[in-house]
């Protein structure tokens, strides 16, 4: 039956090219989202009941009362260290508990003292310290109000939407409403194949985070898709804040904006299936004070090996070893770098995870020895969906020591995947996810080498004969459903992954993996990418806001499948899609097992040619994606920003997702549009100047600016006030050019940083690194050491500095003080 069924599967995989939207529910198919949205802005049923406030040092407890049924909740409110408050909702007795999720925060957070300013039978007014900030806690009906001064900053159940569905044996859904006043522009709740900026959903669907294996996705839509952070930034000139819904079920959100009145307000309601309400609110009030409160949360993106950021070249699949051999050399042979070749679901032994096809890759230490040669390295993919097959010893670890996920009635559950009938390992114990971090060892993980990395695929769970092509809801999780903790699944089998890549080396050196589903939190674990796009312009123009938005949430290794997924791109549409992944974070071409081959050198020599510059410029500037990865690592800022983040105030910034910039110093406008002339691109700051990196010519900043291109043509600026250090000597992969020099771009009395370490290992967290920053003021170019406590030797040396917006000097002199580490 299996091998019946995964044909027929391939088959409908071949001829389909659209989603069919009878697999997905809408809100009104959704019954607990139908139940939650028929309530509509009104008085709340709930009340505070004062007296039973108790405030202690770090929180205040309060009970609620729905006066409609009696049934009393608890609030539980803290105000944390960084300028964040806590609100937490319960029932004071549910008939059974309700789940909360856990491993997703990287510590308990941290609390300062509450304070009460004043109090009467209305409410009560607690300060939050800093610049007269307060929270009002209204009793009938209850509301909670933050204020700064005059201003109110957020409202919470202003327009009575607090929900909790009580007397349920059943799953009962929670609701909760905030008001942001002054507020017009919010962000992030991804996945969804949208714009930047989120859209009101009064005429249609709210957006919805449920992890789900959607075949070739549809654009501008509040679907749901593969991953789900439940994280909104709202934005201002004056003031950037957050909200961090910390629910793991399924979850609809619905945005209403008002902007008819002096003030304008975006109203914003979350709906989940499960759970309690446990939210945190993000005071800012800039952005990156949001950006470091959210990772003193959930933790910030791990920071890579220095390859995974170069180029990686993959397709549903590559055939055999002679077939890896055969592309590994066209690389060479046409001179384009890259780093990672990667091998999909047909390189097992009949989808059989952890093995290899005896026939087609049988000696598969000798195909990776071969790519550990050149410095090179291989991706092979590890799905959570494990055959049930007798003979297969993963599948009999992992039944006889119980860790399947059950199904309501005790039973293994099973479901089709590739491999036909399939188990589904239970990654919510902890003791399951150490075992599967133990099979990447390399005496168990037969043919594994130390450059092999891994691939998460299908792990929202996609389950093909399951609802919604995903797991049943009461599938049985120890104590839990499925339903509580669906959107937890993907994070947990890349965190057991990434343990396995970490433990096989003895804790030295950095994992890689890839994840297709992700939480809050996923960051901590590797990298992601956008699912199974197609090739098509609109699909190349969406890459852009849908990795903005995992970045502002905290998700920088983010990127698309170069090319497109299903279809074959035009020349030019492939070009073009080099030439944007090449400056997004995540730099992978991938392709369905249906299409044509696409490898760079395919398409004829003038292809071939701007393919490899695009490559080439990647790795040229890995010294600057290198730091801005270190940078990310440390403070939560995004790599890949919108133009707001570094020009809060600019409103002609707050919606633009066709740009963006890297860290601070580099914008990027990629070529979008089929047989285009020229773009538009926005170069803010006022006062401030850019220069093309290539003419290197100067342009002023708060200025919309045509640009003229070619085929060849990528715009990027650099901002005037930076200096990027470059490896302009490309080689065939990361590795060759460890010890090379470096090339300073320096424009215009500029700053910028240097970080040097070896490139793959957690030595840094032991101090072995450089990291200096470089000013050029009054005609002297200068390095400060930024880690004094640091220590780490290079072979490397700065070669050459290319000064941008200056007059030929008359002399050069070069002065060395002490010696360089």
């Amino acid at each position: 039956m299996a091998p019946v069924l995964v044909l027929w599967l391939a088959v409908c995989l071949s001829v389909t090219w659209a989603v069919d939207r009878g697999n997905f529910k809408t809100c009104d198919q959704s019954a607990f989202c139908k139940r939650q949205r028929a309530l509509k802005p009104a008085e709340s049923p709930y009340r505070a009941l004062l007296e039973t406030m108790e405030l202690t040092n770090t929180r205040l407890t309060l009970q609620l009362i729905n006066d409609n049924n009696k049934v009393r909740l608890l609030l539980e409110l803290y105000r944390l260290q960084g300028n964040m408050t806590r609100v937490k909702i319960n029932e004071l007795k549910p008939l059974k508990p309700r789940y909360e999720v856990p491993d997703v925060l990287i510590r308990e957070p941290p609390t300062e003292p509450l304070s009460l300013l004043s109090q009467d039978e209305n409410g009560v007014v607690l300060s939050l310290g800093a610049e007269s900030q307060r929270v009002i806690v209204s009793a009938r009906p209850f509301r909670l109000d933050i204020m700064e001064g005059r201003d109110v900053l957020m409202s919470l159940n202003s327009r009575g939407l607090l929900a909790f569905e009580h007397l349920r044996m059943r799953p009962s859904a929670v609701s909760l409403d905030f008001s942001l006043p002054g507020v017009e522009h919010v962000y992030g709740i991804p996945e969804h194949a949208d714009t930047l900026r989120l859209k009101t959903t009064d005429n249609g669907d709210p957006y919805r985070l449920y992890n789900l294996d959607v075949f070739q996705y549809e654009l501008y839509n509040p679907m749901a898709l593969y991953g789900a952070v439940p994280v909104m930034l709202a934005h201002n000139a004056q003031r950037t804040t957050g909200i961090f819904w910390l629910n793991a079920a399924e979850t609809w959100v619905d945005i209403s904006s008002n902007t008819a009145g002096k003030t304008p307000q975006t109203d914003v309601r979350w709906i989940s299936e499960s759970g309690i309400i446990d939210v945190f609110i993000m005071l800012g009030p800039t952005p990156n004070d949001v950006f470091s409160q959210y990772a003193s949360l959930t933790g910030t993106q791990s920071f890579p090996p220095l390859a995974a950021v170069g180029y990686h070249q993959c397709r549903w699949n590559y055939n055999d070893q002679e077939d890896v051999t055969s592309v590994d050399a066209g690389f060479d042979e046409h001179d384009i770098p890259y780093d990672y070749i990667w091998l999909d679901i047909e390189h097992t032994d009949g989808k059989r995870y952890f093995t290899w096809d005896p026939h087609k890759f049988a000696t598969p230490k000798e195909m990776l020895q071969g790519l550990m040669d050149k410095k090179r390295k291989m991706v092979a993919i590890v799905d959570p969906h494990i055959k049930v097959d007798s003979n297969y010893k993963i599948h009999n670890e992992i039944r006889s020591r119980g860790f399947y996920i059950k199904n309501k009635d005790g039973g293994d559950y099973e479901g089709w995947c590739w491999p036909g009938s399939a188990g589904y390992p239970d990654f919510t114990r902890a003791d399951m996810r150490e075992w599967w971090a133990s099979m990447f060892a390399y005496d168990q993980y037969e043919g594994s080498m130390e450059n092999l990395y891994t691939w998460n695929d299908m792990n929202e769970p996609s389950v093909f004969n399951g609802p919604e092509v995903t797991m049943h809801k009461d599938a049985v999780h120890g104590a839990w459903e499925h339903r509580d903790v669906h959107n937890l699944y993907g994070f947990y089998v890349q965190m057991a992954t990434a343990e396995g890549l970490i433990q096989r080396s003895g804790g030295v050196e950095r994992p890689f993996v890839l994840t297709r589903a992700f939480f809050a939190g996923s960051q901590r674990y590797g990298a992601v990418w956008t699912g199974d796009n197609a090739a098509e312009w609109e699909h190349l123009k969406i890459s852009i806001p849908m990795c903005l938005s995992l970045g502002l949430v905290g998700i920088s290794f983010c990127g698309a499948d170069v090319g497109g997924f299903f279809k074959s791109p035009s020349t030019e549409l492939l070009v073009r899609w080099y030439q944007t992944g090449a400056y997004q974070p995540f730099f992978r071409a991938h392709a369905h097992l249906d299409t044509p081959r696409r490898e760079p050198w395919l398409f004829g020599p003038e292809n071939t040619a701007l393919i490899r510059e695009a490559v080439r410029q990647r790795y040229a500037l890995l010294p600057y994606w290198y730091q801005q990865f270190y940078h990310a690592h440390r403070t939560g800022q995004p790599i890949m920003r919108p133009l707001w983040v570094e020009y809060p105030q600019d409103p002609a910034t707050f919606a633009l997702d066709d740009e963006f910039l890297i860290g601070r110093d580099l914008l990027v406008h990629p070529v979008t549009e089929e047989g285009a002339r020229g773009v538009t691109a926005y170069l803010p700051g006022k006062g401030e100047v850019w220069f093309d990196v290539q003419t290197f010519q100067k342009h002023n900043g708060a200025q919309n600016l045509y640009i003229p291109v070619t085929m060849s043509s990528i715009p990027v600026f650099q901002r005037g006030g930076s200096i990027i250090p470059k490896k302009i000597r490309v080689r065939r992969a990361s590795s060759c050019m460890m010890h090379d020099p470096y090339t300073l771009y320096v424009a215009l009395n500029p700053q910028g940083k240097l970080y040097i370490d070896d490139g793959h290992t957690f030595n840094y967290e032991k101090k072995e690194f450089i990291h200096r920053r470089l000013s050029f003021t009054n005609n002297i170019l200068s390095s400060v050491n930024l880690a004094p406590d640091a220590q780490f030797t290079t072979q490397s040396w700065i070669e050459r500095i290319v000064i941008l917006g200056a007059s030929k000097p008359s002399t050069v002199t070069l002065k060395t003080a002490g010696e360089w580490p």
